[in-house]
């Protein structure tokens, strides 16, 4: 799966852009990264959302045990990769019919955030169990809102594409090849929302993220860690 984001929806974070300005490498555009996507995917699907948004997907080469899905529910798109334990809970708390997937469930949690914010994101991300990772765009509110398991079981990476835009996608070569150094894997047990508060741990919501510059030959320009006696949500 794959979002590409204008500066206007996501600014880019500044680990991200100091990895790449302090390894100089070569970089495609957010469209030519899209167009890379879909060519190497027959099967794939590509969504444009006004002039700053477009999402990706494919089930093509895709594991059972982690399948892609994508659904659109009152002008909020939703990624998904992966599978919850407690979908049968989780649907009965959010008034969803036995036969709702686990993208629509995202819908639903991101909503009921958004509109009634029962409990603070992190606990609404907390309540998640299984392996999984998403990217929600609220088009009514420019709204992100992207999230990993704990355990990082289902992985999702982000950079810079050379006109500026994030990327985020669950394939590091394919953004490897857009974003060069400015590119990281997105840390386990975290959330970034542009409306809750940027790049946080739900594991541990009161601990700072830091990015420490990544070693010359590894692929990443940088590592962000969650602070904190034990680093539960630090990247490989």
């Amino acid at each position: 799966m794959l979002g590409v984001f204008s500066s206007s929806i996501v600014s880019p974070p500044d680990e991200l852009v100091a990895a790449g300005s302090r390894t100089p490498s070569p970089k495609v555009t957010a469209a030519n990264l899209v167009a890379r996507f879909v060519d190497a995917n027959s099967s794939a699907v590509s969504v444009q959302i006004g002039e700053d948004v477009q999402l990706a997907y494919t089930h093509y080469n895709q594991s059972a045990l982690r399948p892609r899905s994508f659904a659109v529910k009152d002008e909020i798109f939703c990624l998904f990769e992966g599978a919850l334990d407690n979908l049968g809970s989780l649907k009965q708390q959010y008034g969803l019919a036995k036969s709702a997937h686990e993208v629509l469930l995202v819908i639903e949690a991101y909503k009921a955030l958004r509109d009634r914010a029962p409990y603070p994101p992190d606990h609404v991300v907390g309540h998640l169990k299984g392996n999984f990772a998403f990217i929600v765009f609220d088009k009514s509110t420019s709204a992100l809102f992207v999230a990993t398991d704990q355990y990082a079981k289902v992985p999702l990476y982000w950079g810079i594409t050379a006109d500026g835009y994030v990327a985020f996608a669950d394939d590091a070569e394919l953004l490897k090849g857009a974003c060069g150094k400015s590119l990281a894997s997105f840390p386990q047990g975290c959330f970034f929302s542009t409306a809750f508060g940027e790049l946080r741990s739900y594991e541990n919501p009161k601990n700072k993220i830091t990015a420490v510059p990544a070693k010359e030959e590894e692929i990443w320009g940088a590592k962000f860690m969650v602070e904190g006696p034990r680093i539960l949500a630090a990247t490989k």
